[in-house]
């Protein structure tokens, strides 16, 4: 049996930009997706706390120091620019794997830089 468990996750992340001329997904400036521990083209989780929205896509890697995050496509209709999202990825895992694995956060504010860093609870120095 494997448990799906949480791996990644960028919380607070602002919408810079929605997109409808486009292919579709989320665009991540290609340094939160590092510090997260999130890869290029993998299966992701937006949650929209500004008005509810969820939706599955995948990350399409963005310029590095961009501090893009843009809807594309259909997606696009599922948030405003200045929405807030937390963007997750989740990994499968054998029952006594799942009991030692920690996701990798980072925290956004409200200019997208990174206030916070955590495996789980735990917090990771800002580097």
């Amino acid at each position: 049996m494997l448990l799906e468990m949480c791996k990644s996750k960028i919380h607070r992340a602002r919408l810079t930009h929605c997109d409808l001329d486009y292919e579709g997904s989320l665009e991540i400036d290609i340094a939160y997706l590092e510090k997260a521990n999130m890869l290029p083209y993998e299966k992701i989780l937006v949650v929209n706390a500004t008005n509810g929205e969820r939706l599955e896509t995948y990350a399409i890697p963005g310029e590095r120091g961009s501090g893009v995050f843009r809807l594309n496509g259909a997606a696009a209709h599922k948030g405003n620019v200045g929405d807030i999202v937390t963007i997750m990825s989740f990994a499968c895992f054998t029952p006594e794997e799942a009991k030692e694995h920690l996701p990798d956060i980072i925290v956004l504010n409200e200019k997208n830089e990174i206030i916070a860093r955590r495996k789980g609870r735990n917090v990771l120095p800002l580097v």
